[in-house]
């Protein structure tokens, strides 16, 4: 939380270089970050049934966008967020998913929640 009121803090008291301009900031944080402290051994979980199960490394990417999962691991649920489909360009017209991989990280889902469950 504190380099979320660090980077709030950042961009509220930008100042323009330019004296013809001006910054008006409007809305907020609405979701908490995601900590990673929190994910760490569910993440090494999927990636040990990922290899177990001849799947290939599901790897790892911080990103600057959030979910619902922002709110529960907020709340100290243990939350991996982005399990969907393979593609990119998420909300934008360029958006793609990768048909082909749909079955794959389906499956790899599946096995993972097997895991979790025994």
């Amino acid at each position: 939380m504190i380099e979320l009121e660090r980077v709030d803090a950042a961009i509220r008291n930008l100042t323009p270089t330019n004296p013809e301009c001006r910054i008006e900031i409007q809305g907020g944080i609405n979701r908490p970050p995601l900590e990673l402290s929190a994910t760490t051994a569910l993440y090494e979980r999927l990636e040990k049934v990922a290899a177990t199960n001849g799947f290939a490394p599901v790897g790892s990417a911080q990103v600057g966008g959030a979910s619902d999962g922002n709110f529960a691991a907020a709340a100290g649920a243990p939350t991996l967020d982005g399990l969907g489909a393979v593609g990119s360009g998420a909300h934008a017209l360029s958006e793609w998913v990768q048909i082909s991989a749909m079955t794959e990280r389906a499956n790899l889902i599946h096995e993972f929640i097997k895991d979790l469950i025994k």
